[in-house]
């Protein structure tokens, strides 16, 4: 298989819009100059791996290898070309000449040899699955880097852009532990943006790149990242056109009928067709009270997965039928073991696992971590706890913001239960994967394996899942794997969301294609 440049020129902005998928009339002009003001929630702690609003930030300063095209097709970025060897276990980039980072110092393939050995490797929990088999990368020069693989890995073409394998700045990086370098949070690229000032609670301010090498973007002058905790707030500064752009569903459910309504608003649901998000719970299995299956299936049982969905989400979600999320459709199976709503089989399991109600009622007191993305997750927690109240559990919920609560669930590893969510992304060897396999319990690593979950067989499915380049034998693998992870429960798949995006009516050029959520804005500007 071999990948070329592709160039695009001549093109009419009708045919792009089709093509590209932006929110741009057929007979405007980009407009230069502006503030594009964005808003972020929650406030990411840093610009790498820890949550969706982080990736955001980090697109606009930093980049990849690759993008991706309309189709989800590689099309060059930092490297201009490549070719892979028939066998799969080579693959050759042919590196951009005349980038720089934003510091001055030049891009070479040093830069992409020291970031996926020593950080996509090591602590990407979603890409470094695809990166396992690359065992060298090799710099014959400094504007070409060959990846040595010890098998093909079909995935890894899926996880090359900026979203999943930015490449940062050997000089500022090596020797120290990646996730803990203090540039993490005044981060350095090659990007169209440069960062300049953050002010934490409040915005995250970068600016125009005056040297980027596509010479002719962005159109805009600056961005600012805004966080506004308060979704009331949030809502009205969409409103009032204080805020621009608010992605990953930023305000509630409930108000999406009412925004979608006012002129100067667009509700935008693409942009999301490589996210997939599948929301779960999960028990800490090194408890011992979550090591019987009893009990965990009982917490599953005692769930109205619908009724969470219709009175939480307001019907932006759909019940979850196993591991992998149903748009993933080639590998996707429902055939897998259910556990319908069902509050007499819950309180029976409770029973058989010895665990009857005290005086006041209560059969298990354990704590449960809501997922900081904001007050959605909170009203989620408070369903869930209502919901296990009725069969004598005291679900005790615990509300941190994102950086304790990732410290408490993947650092210290001092929970019982957590709800969150995982981008399934492209593939689900990406995005899914990583919850059943045990190589994934990473200790200080987010969005990892945080329930501990190790299953031998499952492990041995999902290591040959890597490299199978055979799609009904990799079906058969995964259908398997999705069986076994059902049927041991390790957490409870609850539901499939639907994000989605409130843009002002002034915006322009904003990304609608299947990885638009996670694209630099370069090519976004605003009409007066």
């Amino acid at each position: 298989m071999t990948m070329n440049r592709r160039t695009f020129s001549g093109v009419s902005l009708a045919a792009l819009l089709a093509r590209t998928g932006s929110l741009r009339a057929a007979d405007e002009t980009p407009r230069r100059g502006g503030t594009l003001v964005v808003n972020l929630e929650p406030e990411p702690s840093s610009f790498l791996f820890n949550s969706n609003t982080a990736g955001i930030l980090a697109a606009q300063v930093v980049e990849g290898l690759v993008e991706y095209d309309e189709s989800f097709k590689p099309v060059p970025a930092l490297a201009e070309s490549w070719e892979q060897s028939p066998d799969g276990k080579t693959i050759t980039f042919h590196l951009r000449r005349g980038v720089s980072w934003h510091d001055g110092k030049p891009f070479t393939a040093a830069d992409v040899q020291y970031t996926v050995l020593e950080v996509i490797k090591k602590v990407n929990p979603r890409a470094g699955t695809a990166y396992r088999a690359v065992e060298a990368v090799d710099t014959p020069d400094s504007h070409t880097a060959i990846f040595r693989l010890s098998e093909p890995s079909p995935a890894i073409w899926a996880v090359l852009s900026s979203a999943e394998a930015p490449i940062l700045p050997r000089h500022l990086y090596e020797g120290t532990p990646p996730l803990a370098n203090p540039w993490n949070s005044k981060l350095v690229g090659t990007g169209p943006f440069v960062f300049k000032e953050w002010v934490r609670g409040d915005y995250v301010l970068v600016e125009r790149n005056p040297t980027y090498w596509r010479k002719d973007r962005p159109y805009l002058d600056r961005i600012r990242f805004r966080t506004i905790p308060d979704p009331g707030a949030r809502a009205a500064a969409l409103e009032t056109g204080e805020v621009h752009y608010a992605p990953f569903s930023a305000v509630p459910p409930s108000d999406v009928d009412r925004l979608r309504k006012l002129s100067n608003l667009v509700v935008e649901t693409r942009g999301y067709g490589t996210f997939v998000p599948a929301f779960f719970f999960e028990f800490n299995l090194d408890r011992p009270q979550f090591r019987d299956k009893h009990v965990r299936a009982a917490f599953a049982h005692a769930i109205d997965r619908q009724a969470l969905a219709d009175r939480v989400w307001f019907g932006l979600a759909k019940p979850a039928t196993g591991p992998i999320p149903s748009a993933h459709a080639e590998l996707y199976t429902a055939d897998v073991t259910q556990y319908p709503f069902d509050l007499k089989k819950a309180e029976a399991l409770l029973d058989e696992a010895g665990l009857p109600r005290d005086a006041e009622g209560v059969r298990l007191r354990v704590n449960h971590y809501t997922m900081p993305y904001g007050d959605l997750f909170k009203r989620a927690g408070e369903f869930l706890r209502e919901s296990l109240k009725q069969v004598g559990i005291d679900l005790q919920l615990v509300n941190l913001d994102l950086a304790p609560f990732l410290r408490q669930i993947y650092g210290e590893r001092n929970f019982d239960t957590y709800s969150t969510y995982y981008n399934s992304s492209a593939d689900p060897q990406i995005g899914v994967l990583r919850r059943y396999w045990s190589k994934a319990i990473l200790k200080g690593v987010a969005w990892s394996n945080g329930p501990g979950y190790s299953n031998p067989e499952a492990d041995r499915l999902i290591e040959t899942s890597f490299t199978e380049n055979d799609p009904a034998k990799r079906r058969a693998l995964l259908v398997e794997l999705q069986k076994i992870a059902q049927d041991d429960l390790p957490s409870i798949n609850l539901l499939e969301l639907q994000h989605f995006s409130i843009v002002s009516s002034r915006v322009r050029g904003l990304s609608t294609v299947r990885d638009g959520h996670s694209k630099a804005l370069r090519d976004v500007w605003l009409v007066r």
